[in-house]
């Protein structure tokens, strides 16, 4: 089976959700027999083909641009596709560029896509890209041949909504990896540079966009005198007023580490007292997920994808607020149940389950 990814930026280590969800993904898929081509944005990843674990990765022409990136590039990627690389079926990621679905179908390919979460909810958006979100929505509940949602509540909510699509909705999540954390010590959080004892402060984890809620994590932990220091762990894609605001937070106690990887990343986790995912939107935390798997306690805001998790109420607090929110950092967050998590989102199982769904696209007429 021969598969074309179009919709992330990239891999490997290329920040963003869907990013980490291909890492995991597609490799799998490779060793079970499939042969996948990732479509890349051109500005993310080396400037020539290159595989990762089998996986081939070839950059396609992306002007990095806030809101044109992602549908130029889809845009592109289909017909490239198409010409090029004739795969059996294209995997889409996200509904920006399931809104070219139709595109696909014309042109006489199978589409399965996967929806990583309701984008029109992302705070960036004006009304007209929420509306072009929502088409994208649309467009793949109504032209994709499979469409694989990694929430639980917005699969049942899809279903609910398109009664008469929803034996083509799966829910397949995001993923755990049960040895995250192996082979990290004390000397991986040492190298971070930042002077850093275990225990010693509270991590965060993601973009710099207004949707992951830092600048509500930040004005909670300003409103405490607890004793460790805040580390908010990424970087932003293209720098605007919200991210050179939330940068001039920093100071002694509130630390900005930038982009990190590989260990230095895996231990900024491992050693924290407590992670923090203040989020208005996501689909599957897969942050959230790293940090259950190095086994460190867990504070996530009360959105629905978060809920999802379905861990103690002491691991949840009222999303948007500073009270709630600078209350819990001051308590010990009981850490969450790992073994039962890893096993309800282990990437080898679900990568099984997304292979067997994508065949069974391949070969339905």
């Amino acid at each position: 089976m021969k598969l074309c990814a179009i919709g992330l930026r990239g891999i490997p280590d290329v920040m963003g959700g869907i990013e980490s969800h291909c890492q995991q993904l597609y490799p799998r898929l490779v060793a079970q027999g499939a042969e996948v081509t990732i479509l890349a944005r051109s500005p993310y990843v080396e400037n020539k083909p290159y595989q990762y674990q089998g996986v081939k990765v070839i950059p396609v022409w992306a002007m990095r641009h806030k809101f044109l990136e992602t549908f130029l590039h889809t845009f592109v990627a289909i017909f490239y596709a198409r010409l090029f690389v004739h795969p059996d079926v294209i995997h889409l990621h996200a509904i920006g560029p399931a809104l070219f679905t139709p595109l696909a179908r014309l042109l006489g390919m199978k589409v399965v896509v996967t929806h990583h979460g309701a984008d029109y909810d992302r705070q960036k958006w004006n009304g007209l890209g929420k509306g072009v979100l929502k088409t994208g929505e649309a467009m793949a509940i109504m032209f994709a041949n499979k469409i694989l949602v990694v929430g639980k509540s917005l699969t049942d909510r899809l279903q609910q909504q398109h009664p008469k699509q929803a034996h083509k909705i799966e829910f397949v999540p995001n993923g755990a990896i049960a040895d995250f954390d192996s082979n990290v010590t004390i000397d991986d959080l040492s190298a971070t540079g930042l002077g850093l004892e275990a225990q010693s402060y509270i991590v965060a984890v993601g973009r710099f966009v207004p949707e992951k809620g830092f600048h509500d994590l930040v004005k909670a932990y300003l409103l405490t005198d607890i004793p460790q220091k805040l580390v908010i762990v990424g970087s932003t894609d293209h720098q605007d007023d919200y991210s050179r605001e939330l940068l001039k937070q920093a100071s002694e106690r509130v630390i900005f580490a930038g982009r990190r990887e590989g260990n230095q990343l895996k231990a900024l986790y491992k050693f924290a007292k407590l992670f923090v995912l203040p989020s208005y939107h996501e689909g599957l935390p897969i942050v959230a997920l790293e940090a259950i798997s190095a086994d460190t306690p867990v504070l996530l805001s009360d959105i629905m994808p978060n809920l999802d998790i379905e861990l103690d109420a002491q691991n949840y607090f009222k999303v948007g607020d500073h009270a709630d929110l600078a209350k819990k950092l001051t308590q010990d967050i009981p850490k969450a149940p790992k073994a039962d998590i890893l096993v309800k989102y282990d990437w080898d199982k679900i990568a099984q389950h997304s292979l067997l769904l994508i065949n069974q696209t391949v070969k339905a007429s």
